[in-house]
């Protein structure tokens, strides 16, 4: 028993297995546990009530409700005083007693309350966590109480052996319940942690908000799927809940990793960055603007040395020129424009691009300038979205942020994989990934069903400025085309197709 209540985690769960096993012990009809909440200062405020459970009554609709740590009532002397109480009959208590017993349950469902022992959960440091109560202990553990008559008949007092295997079992109980509240807090604080981690991603990144939860949620929906039902290998697959839970904090702090990468790159949208785009919009009016000056300089030097005659002819063959080189100039800034945006560059622009790099202009201070510098022409010739080598490669470092931080984390045990599976969710089986190009089973299951569930939200999500959201169907042919090429799992892509796992919203987890 001892060994049971030290593994259970689950409070309820734990709660139920030590009244179980205390009325076992005891032959007691009935029994209900009390813990104890604590104010700010930790210290012992009320008893709420948990768990009831009654041989005879079955079925009885309990709820939960609070008492005080005083002597008022049964449970409160009990935890007040770290005392037990063993009486036989709850209806005859002491006279002058300062607690009593409340007969409303009895009288609503015709139940006849007579022995009771009372017993405080405390520590070894003799901190009350709880308080057991068991009721009317029976002659022969199996008789149903099922009138008060029989209740006379068959219910005994609960005597000193009685109390002495109770206090051993109550000993581990109060053990194993501070452990298992504690664990609570341990899971609350991770939680916690979690959340402002995830906060602090979303600051830094806002157009990615809601990215870490959805993944978390397509990858507990897969988990979950392959449990019930797998596919190929992962038939008969069982995810423990606390295989879930890793999977899920590891998928929701994938990216945390993306602190570690300059803001400026994280959310850049277009392929110059918003300075330099605008200084070459300021070089092309400064150009406009010297061209009409050229203009007005020409006109007024005909005008000066030869008068009115031929001036018409002139000037129509001089505003010619000035509309020349301004469509000109508003043909090389659409190229800039276009050239910015992260769709596919097509050849034909790059070459323009190229061609205008290699016009120079004079600036306001007379030194000779390309229209187009090396770095701009180099960034606006980027074949296909937004970054060059140098960006892509610092974007791809968050995953290695990501694993460093995560593995600085004391995590518990059930945890303990947590950074190795964030680590790998930009890899693919067939070594094409990153940053590592590891391939196959080195690769963890979990970490096969984050990369699903987080390659189907960057293709479906609509809050990207570099891209436009693809359609669910597009999204599903993608997947399955890089499935058939090696890159992805292909029996948990028929699971997470099968369960229709996409469907799943954060909202309906």
């Amino acid at each position: 028993m001892g060994a049971a209540l030290s593994t259970e985690r689950d409070i309820l769960k734990l709660l139920e297995m030590i009244l179980s096993q205390a009325r076992r012990v005891t032959a007691s009809d009935a029994g209900s546990i009390y813990l104890v909440e604590r104010d700010e200062n930790d210290a012992p405020r009320a008893l709420r009530f948990k768990l009831a459970q009654n041989d005879s009554l079955e079925g009885v609709p309990y709820t939960e409700f609070t008492v005080p740590i005083d002597h008022s009532s049964l449970a409160g002397h009990a935890a007040a005083t770290r005392e037990p109480m063993a009486i036989e009959d709850v209806y005859l208590l002491p006279a002058g007693a300062s607690y009593k017993q409340n007969r409303s349950f009895d009288e609503r469902f015709g139940y006849r309350t007579k022995s009771m022992l009372v017993f405080p959960l405390t520590t070894l440091r003799d901190d009350i966590v709880g308080v057991l109560q068991l009721i009317n202990r029976k002659r022969d553990g199996a008789v149903r109480l099922t009138s008060p008559d029989a209740a006379e008949r068959e219910v005994i007092g609960y005597d000193a052996r009685a109390v002495e295997l109770v206090g051993a079992l109550a000993s581990q109980a109060a053990v194993a319940i501070e452990n298992s509240l504690l664990y609570e807090d341990i899971e609350k604080l991770f939680a916690g942690f979690v959340h402002a981690a995830v906060t602090a991603i979303e600051s830094r990144d806002p157009t990615t908000s809601g990215h870490s939860e959805r993944v978390a949620v397509y990858s507990v929906g897969l988990a979950e799927a392959v449990t019930r039902a797998g596919a190929g290998r992962y038939k008969d697959f069982q995810f423990s809940r606390e295989q879930i839970r890793e999977l899920r904090y590891a998928s929701l702090l994938h990216d945390f990793g993306k602190v570690g990468v300059r803001e400026q790159v994280l959310v850049k949208a277009k392929k110059l960055y918003p300075p330099t785009l605008q200084a070459i919009h300021d070089r092309v009016g400064f150009l406009r603007q010297g061209a009409e000056l050229e203009f007005e300089r020409a006109r007024s030097t005909f005008l000066a040395a030869h008068g009115a005659r031929g001036f018409e002819e002139h000037e129509t063959a001089l505003r010619a020129r000035l509309a020349e080189r301004q469509a000109e100039l508003d043909r090389f800034l659409e190229k800039v424009v276009t050239a910015n945006e992260p769709s596919l560059l097509a050849e034909a622009s790059a070459i323009d691009l190229r061609e205008f790099g290699t016009r120079e202009f004079t600036g306001w201070d007379g030194v000779r300038r390309p229209l187009l510098d090396d770095d701009e022409l180099r960034l606006l010739t980027i074949p296909k979205g937004t970054l060059d080598d140098a960006e892509r490669r610092e974007i791809e470092s968050h995953v290695t942020h990501t694993f460093r931080f995560l593995r600085e984390i004391p995590w518990t045990r059930e945890l303990r994989q947590l950074p190795e599976i964030a680590f790998g969710h930009h890899e693919k089986l067939n070594g094409v990934g990153y940053p590592r190009g590891i391939k196959g089973e080195q690769i963890p299951v979990q970490t096969r069903i984050m990369t699903i569930s987080d390659i189907y939200d960057a293709l479906t999500a609509s809050d990207r400025p570099y891209k436009p959201a693809v359609a669910n169907a597009r999204a599903l042919d993608i997947i399955t085309a890089e499935t058939k090429g090696g890159m992805l799992d292909a029996d948990l892509v028929e699971v997470f197709l099968a369960a229709k796992v996409f469907e799943r919203t954060a909202a309906g987890a």
